[in-house]
């Protein structure tokens, strides 16, 4: 789905990308930032177009929602001195590296 037609099915809903995103758990600039890509991952896709549907419809998309037990996305780049991204890694020796 193009970012175009992601936000016609939001303002179908009468939600903003920003709202979408507190409504789905998500970082909001990890969706806006989809503008620039010019697409839109098929979930996202998917979720805007039964959200547009189910308001067009004049069912409560959001009493859906909140009947899930949504878990917050964990942001990118947060990662401590030593691992790699949010991963649950042992803490790298660098001592045992040896160059040779």
């Amino acid at each position: 789905m193009t970012y175009e037609e992601f936000r016609r099915q939001l303002g179908k809903a009468g939600v903003t990308a920003y709202e979408f995103a507190e409504l789905i758990k998500m970082a909001p600039n990890s969706v806006t930032n989809l503008s620039q890509k010019g697409v839109v991952p098929s979930h996202l896709a998917v979720i805007s177009a039964l959200m547009g549907d189910m308001a067009e419809n004049g069912l409560d998309f959001r009493s859906t929602l909140s009947k899930i037990d949504i878990k917050s996305k964990q942001s990118r780049g947060g990662a401590a001195k030593g691992r790699f991204g949010s991963s649950k890694q042992n803490d790298l020796d660098r001592n045992a590296v040896k160059s040779g």
